[in-house]
């Protein structure tokens, strides 16, 4: 089993879209990619925007047999995506 992690940027929000989505669908065309990690240690800022593209990413990797997890929350993002019920859809680690 392959893992790839993945690090958005301080500011993780629409800005961030096309190259958040362009490095998980490189990851997904690798043979063998059954993991995503989604490192946000270095996440300070997180909107809407960042939510949707977070389940885009879900909605394409369980359709490549490919578990997502998110690592590392604090601050500001840990707050938004529990607020928004992430825990529930998403392994937090």
């Amino acid at each position: 089993m392959s893992t790839v992690t993945l690090r958005p940027a301080s500011r993780f929000d629409f800005n961030s879209f096309r190259d958040f989505r362009s490095s998980y669908e490189r990851a997904l065309e690798t043979e063998g990619t059954r993991l995503l990690v989604v490192d946000m240690h270095d996440v300070q800022y997180i909107d809407s925007a960042a939510l949707g593209i977070l389940l885009l990413m879900r909605d394409r990797a369980n359709s490549a047999n490919c578990a997502v997890e998110l690592h590392n929350l604090r601050g500001v993002a840990k707050e938004v995506l529990e607020i928004a019920n992430f825990q529930k859809i998403f392994t937090v680690r």
